[in-house]
């Protein structure tokens, strides 16, 4: 036996409260143990926070969050209530009852099952359209008279839309570069299926009286679609306030007879 280990010995003979290099790598073992335990826990609970913000809904290659596609019309009414409530937490109740859209507005689009990406947005239309086919092609003689209107967050997110609906007789109603006055002139002239525009821009051309509203069928929200900060338009306020202002104007909430809304309400 060397010196040393008889050294070490000893002292733990002689001295019984000097811990052993074998409890010592106990206790070394325990505290990696629960180390290991403690990171678990904090790994679960990251888990269960980001499934309940819906991040783990999140398609984040093809920029989309596909927890939308799969609400029904009572949950994408829910949602947008939400959506209200949370960036608006000092609104009142009769506030937050003038923003409120029913259930009976939206349309079911839940059975949809393709990705809602750019490609198959023109057959969404189509597919939920309750007009048909053959009118989705089609303009109006007056200009600036959609029956589509197509609301998106960004402008570059219109154009990429605008583009993909090449087909149809579509119009872009927003440009960072194109001031509101030109784009007024520009509605006033063109005749138009499909408008695709951010909220703000698509309500300052129908208060300027260039974009007209008796025409419009359906409002299509590009409500699936997220950002690089996996925001999509009902998440910013930015883009949720002039969103809801635009839905529930008057003639865009009218219902017939029937209690029915007289426009589709479309969230892709």
């Amino acid at each position: 036996m060397s010196e040393a280990s008889t050294s070490a010995s000893f002292e733990q003979h002689s001295n019984p409260h000097l811990p052993s290099s074998n409890a010592k790598r106990k206790r070394e073992g325990d505290g990696e143990q629960l180390s290991s335990a403690i990171r678990r826990k904090i790994e679960q609970k990251r888990s269960r926070k980001a499934s309940r913000n819906g991040h783990d809904s999140l398609d984040l290659e093809s920029g989309i969050n596909l927890a939308v596609g799969r609400l029904n019309s009572q949950l994408m009414a829910d949602y947008v209530a939400q959506s209200t409530k949370h960036l608006n937490p000092d609104m009142s109740l009769v506030e937050l009852e003038d923003r409120h859209i029913s259930a009976n507005r939206f349309c079911d689009t839940s059975d949809w099952e393709r990705l809602r990406d750019l490609e198959h947005l023109p057959d969404f239309i189509r597919r939920y359209s309750s007009s048909g086919n053959s009118s989705l092609s089609t303009a109006a003689k007056q200009s600036g008279c959609p029956h589509t209107l197509v609301i998106t967050a960004a402008g570059l997110r219109a154009a990429d839309i605008t583009r993909q609906t090449k087909d149809s007789a579509v119009a872009k109603l927003f440009a960072k570069h194109i001031k509101l006055k030109d784009a007024i002139n520009y509605v006033k002239k063109t005749r138009m299926g499909i408008g695709v525009g951010t909220p703000s821009r698509v309500t300052d051309l129908l208060e300027a009286g260039a974009l007209l509203e008796s025409k419009i069928e359906r409002i299509v929200v590009d409500a699936s679609h997220i950002d690089q900060k996996k925001r999509g338009i009902f998440n910013m306020k930015e883009t949720q306030e002039p969103l809801m202002r635009l839905l529930n104007r008057p003639k865009l909430r009218a219902v017939n007879g029937n209690e029915q809304p007289t426009v589709q309400l479309l969230m892709y």
